[in-house]
């Protein structure tokens, strides 16, 4: 497996995120229970156990409660935090007295939710921040004033973007003093698009392919880090209770041959198939379960065939290469 471009400024950043969503309780206001909080202990621990040294948050998950129950690990053992490389991302706001929900990339939201997330974590700075979702209504000055004060200030080592395409990297890019060196966007067996957009270059049949031409490609030649949101497709090629599609269950049959032949786990062999794609794919592993997430960190430990890549690709699509 090739370095991780994220390993130019973290080298002990591990191939795979531990995504942070699923801890914290409810996603309400209530307070946090000491049971969640305790949950969440065991899902952090399961990750440091498997090898993961990532670990990814974002202000609205769980409404701030993922952050705090991680905040409550950091407190307990502060020694933790130089060990591990903790992002989060800002910049969706949900409805409130002023408005519908939205996007808010204005320095002072950006500062403000920054701020906030440090308090939340009980850690004086974040190593990585990404802007959520692509705002419209962006300024780019206010963007780089926001990077520019929190870096200054030693609250945020680096800056990222999350669900951006690669001539959106590119314009913010040319605006900020700090460059963007990692981009989340949802890639997996069941959201092709990231394969699909190359493969269907002038073809009809890639009429309606949902991935920007261009991402990855920016990505890699500028050294942005990919990480994978949802890489798993929800559980569903690895025993999660869900019904599914002929042609799912043909996946799945092909996915639990290849575990056997592989010596991994399901889990494994979907992360696996990720992390063969040349742009250094880090999959974000998202679930609270511990043996998912140890069955998940086996990813580290092959690399798919060419033949076994594209087997899986071809049976993830349903139909043959053009």
């Amino acid at each position: 497996m090739k370095n991780l471009p994220l390993n130019h400024y973290f080298p002990d950043a591990s191939q795979l995120v531990y995504g942070c969503m699923a801890i914290g309780g409810e996603w309400d206001y209530n307070p946090i229970t000491k049971e969640q909080i305790q949950h969440a202990f065991t899902a952090i621990d399961a990750a440091l156990e498997a090898g993961i040294t990532v670990f990814d948050h974002a202000d609205i998950y769980r409404m701030g409660k993922a952050e705090q129950a991680f905040g409550e690990l950091l407190k307990a053992r502060p020694n933790l935090r130089s060990d591990i490389i903790l992002q989060s991302k800002c910049g969706i706001r949900f409805d409130d007295d002023l408005g519908p929900k939205r996007y808010d990339f204005s320095k002072d939201w950006i500062v403000k939710s920054v701020e906030n997330t440090l308090s939340r974590l009980n850690t004086e700075y974040l190593d990585l921040l990404l802007l959520h979702r692509p705002d419209p209504l962006m300024e780019e000055e206010e963007v780089a004033a926001a990077f520019d004060a929190l870096h200054e200030s030693g609250k945020v080592k680096h800056f990222g973007v999350s669900n951006m395409s690669g001539v959106q990297m590119q314009h913010l890019n040319h605006y900020i003093n700090q460059p963007l060196i990692a981009n989340q966007v949802e890639m997996s067996l069941t959201n092709l698009g990231f394969v699909d957009e190359g493969i269907y270059v002038g073809n009809p049949d890639g009429k309606n392919v949902n991935f920007t031409a261009g991402t990855l490609e920016y990505a890699k030649q500028n050294g942005i880090q990919m990480q994978s949101w949802g890489p798993s497709s929800q559980g569903k090629y690895s025993g999660a209770p869900v019904t599914l599609t002929a042609q799912e269950e043909a996946t799945k049959k092909l996915i639990t041959s290849l575990a056997q032949k592989y010596d991994v786990s399901s889990d494994a062999i979907v992360l696996a198939w990720l992390m063969r794609h040349p742009s250094n794919i880090q999959p974000i592993v998202g679930s609270a379960n511990p043996s998912r997430i140890k069955a998940s960190a086996e990813a580290t430990t092959i690399s798919l065939s060419r033949e076994d890549w594209y087997a899986l690709y071809v049976s993830a699509k349903g139909v043959e290469l053009p």
